[in-house]
């Protein structure tokens, strides 16, 4: 242009300011799971965060949309901007009916629809438990290929660390099978700490293979210093 017209031109690049943000949220029948003394449920904790997460997005002018799963990948509401958007999630996050048996949760399918729905460059929160059939660390990878990814991960003291309260009928959350366990049975506990801690290995390192970001979201956690953890993580990796 410079040299046709004998006159200089600069080309200027403007970046665009505006972020989309997406939430994969898992709405299978173990994140209705909690045993904090004020009956906090991890369901409780994902609609809180994405309460708080989506208003501070929008207030800055971004947009926001989700991916619901519960049995399947069941609905999808489309980004969206401002305070009426906010509300609309969490009233869909409110209506949603908690599941009382499912499959297996699988969280491959959403992670794929994701991957192949979601064109443009956004921030991808994936919140869920991951307690998970295997194989959705592929489609987790492929994900953040194209976009920028932070797996919350849903946790109760529970499912950690066993505690000491004699005979328990234990029920799963999604197949309904029950097991009547002794927890005043030292090994017992001590088998069911160990594989809570291989659990916790795996997903680890599914994590850091995909180059994905993780914040642990706790019932007994604080969800502002929670959030505040994870910005000054993303900080210090900057």
């Amino acid at each position: 242009m410079t040299a046709r017209l004998d006159e200089p031109y600069i080309r200027e690049y403007h970046e665009e300011r505006d972020l989309t943000a997406w939430f994969l949220l898992d709405l299978s029948p173990s994140v209705d799971f909690g045993t904090v003394e004020d009956e906090r449920h991890k369901r409780t904790v994902l609609v809180d965060f994405v309460a708080t997460m989506a208003r501070l997005l929008t207030r800055r002018g971004n947009r926001v949309g989700a991916i619901l799963r519960g049995s399947r990948v069941e609905r999808t509401i489309p980004p969206g901007s401002g305070r009426r958007q906010v509300l609309r999630l969490v009233n869909d996050l409110l209506a949603d009916e908690p599941l009382a048996r499912a499959p297996m949760t699988d969280l491959a399918p959403m992670l794929s629809a994701a991957a192949e729905g979601i064109r443009r460059r956004s921030l991808v929160f994936v919140v869920s438990d991951f307690i998970s059939e295997p194989g959705w660390d592929r489609p987790l990878h492929l994900l953040t290929r194209r976009h920028e990814v932070i797996a919350v991960r849903l946790q109760d003291p529970r499912e950690t660390d066993l505690p000491d309260v004699g005979p328990l009928l234990l029920q799963d959350a999604e197949t309904g099978e029950q097991l009547y366990v002794d927890t005043s049975d030292r090994r017992f506990r001590e088998r069911f700490n160990e594989a809570a801690r291989r659990r916790e290995t795996t997903v680890r390192a599914t994590f850091a293979r995909a180059g994905v970001d993780a914040l642990a979201l706790s019932t007994d956690d604080d969800l502002v210093r929670a959030i505040v953890r994870m910005a000054a993580l993303r900080r210090r990796r900057r």
